[in-house]
């Protein structure tokens, strides 16, 4: 019903910053809250961001507070993620996802994207 795609994902150095894409179609007349996750090989899918439907409300983990923004524009059907600061443990497959309500729990979204690649050298 709702289809996610991401963009934006790349090869930056350390320090670096990447804006993420993702675009959303189909029923995207619901009013979703929306997320980032990312997944390193080897390691459990973590939460990165996640914000409301009216955008009002956003939520961080600390490992990215203050470097990675989330933010999203209804009108054309898309969530961002601002990284700036890059590390290489940022290095991950970034997911963005769609669940009824705000929170940073996997179990609570319906919908994924594919995934894109964010690679960052030291």
């Amino acid at each position: 019903q709702v289809q996610l795609v991401e963009s934006g994902g790349g090869l930056v150095q350390a320090g670096g910053s990447l804006r993420l894409s993702c675009a959303a179609s189909g029923r995207t007349s619901g009013k979703y809250a929306m997320g980032w996750f990312r997944q390193a090989p080897g390691k459990e899918r973590d939460f990165v961001a996640a914000i409301s439907w009216s955008g009002i409300t956003t939520i961080y983990p600390d490992s990215v507070k203050g470097r990675f923004t989330i933010s999203r524009d209804n009108a054309k059907n898309t969530v961002y993620l601002q990284m700036n600061n890059l590390k290489p443990e940022d290095t991950a497959v970034y997911y963005c996802a769609a669940s009824t309500g705000v929170s940073r729990f996997t179990t609570a979204y319906t919908y994924w994207g594919q995934g894109t690649q964010v690679t960052v050298s030291s």
